[in-house]
């Protein structure tokens, strides 16, 4: 049970933008880099290991292959420098934290496509 005032808090501040991904989704987060004076918007792109918390504490953790050596980050979904996130393709899993991804390389480390498929049976009579 949460206070009253600190719901409401959440509540205000709570960002609307994201779109709706699931674990083993690739998903590309555009992080925002300042350099001196100036601002530019940084693309991670990557598979989504693992989302944790909720509301404003609410935590993703992308990792990525970048020239062999995997690279992961965990970034807070309600922090201002997460400018926005977009969803590339949706992944097939069957687990909430897909951290056996880790030990996996290769061909072995890739995921099915998740597909949505509308029910078209008809009625049995």
């Amino acid at each position: 049970m949460q206070n009253q005032l600190l719901s409401k808090y959440i509540a205000k501040h709570r960002r609307t933008d994201t779109p709706e991904f699931r674990p083993g989704d690739t998903i590309r987060v555009h992080v925002k880099i300042k350099e001196g004076d100036k601002e530019r918007l940084q693309a991670f792109e990557g598979v989504l290991l693992a989302r944790k918390n909720t509301g404003m504490g609410e935590t993703i953790t992308v990792r990525k292959i970048s020239f062999g050596h995997g690279v992961e980050r965990i970034f807070p979904l309600s922090a201002s420098v997460v400018d926005h996130i977009d969803r590339v393709r949706t992944g097939k899993v069957r687990r909430a934290k897909i951290y056996y991804l880790r030990a996996l390389k290769g061909k072995a480390a890739r995921l099915k496509e998740r597909t949505t498929t509308v029910s078209t049976k008809a009625p049995r009579p």
